[in-house]
């Protein structure tokens, strides 16, 4: 099965986003925060409408989707069916998809080059629409991975402001596989901070509770509440 094709599953999808929820809330105690300072970012990219449907009528309305063409393709018949979805874009954005990406998603967490910063500065001004925008960091510096190297991360940030005009709500990062999230999480939130960003969109199914615990402001949540791909 490829990433590439949308899948439907059979198993309960409440029951994933309940258990869900009470940990985002378990780590929140523990973190001495508000639960209202996590938004749950829903990930549903390759889930087809029919296992959104009931993710959806459990009270979940914010979602993430890691492709510009397969989000266009499922979302616009499922936001005029349910209102007050909002949508991000959680996957590399390439320049040439820039004026879609503005028009269809509320967030776009991986800001990472010059180019997407110029394609997206152009489609705000045309299409009057402002998604919230995330700098990528790529914390390990991997090869294979997108994002701003953290040397390069003040300098990146503010050409995105002083340059493209554009606002940065906050940073995300996706640390390595084979290393402890943890340092990565502090990382990006020291980065932030100098920075006055309020925002940052690290953890996903396996360490989002690290993640709230180092500030996280959104968790990407996929295989935890859609099972697995």
């Amino acid at each position: 099965m490829t990433r590439e094709n949308p899948v439907s599953i059979t198993t309960h999808l409440p029951t994933g986003l309940a258990a869900v929820e009470q940990e985002i809330a378990r780590a929140c105690r523990e973190a001495r925060r508000d639960r209202a300072s996590v938004t749950l970012v829903a990930v549903s990219k390759t889930f087809d409408a029919d296992a959104i449907v009931p993710v959806i009528g459990a009270g979940q309305r914010v979602f993430g989707e890691n492709r510009v063409q397969e989000a266009k393709a499922k979302w616009p018949g499922l936001m005029s069916a349910y209102p007050g979805i909002a949508l991000h874009l959680i996957g590399p954005l390439q320049s040439n998809k820039a004026k879609e990406a503005v028009a269809l998603f509320d967030a776009i967490h991986s800001v990472d080059r010059p180019s997407i910063c110029e394609a997206l500065a152009k489609e705000i001004v045309s299409q009057k629409r402002r998604p919230q925008l995330f700098v990528q960091l790529n914390t390990g510096e991997e090869p294979q991975k997108a994002g701003v190297a953290p040397a390069e991360a003040d300098g990146f940030i503010a050409r995105c402001r002083e340059k493209y005009g554009l606002t940065i709500s906050g940073l995300m990062c996706i640390p390595p596989v084979d290393e402890a999230p943890a340092p990565h999480f502090a990382l990006t939130a020291k980065i932030a901070a100098r920075n006055g960003l309020a925002n940052l969109s690290m953890g996903m199914s396996a360490d989002f509770a690290i993640a709230i615990a180092f500030g996280a402001t959104h968790v990407r949540v996929g295989s935890a509440i859609f099972g697995t791909r």
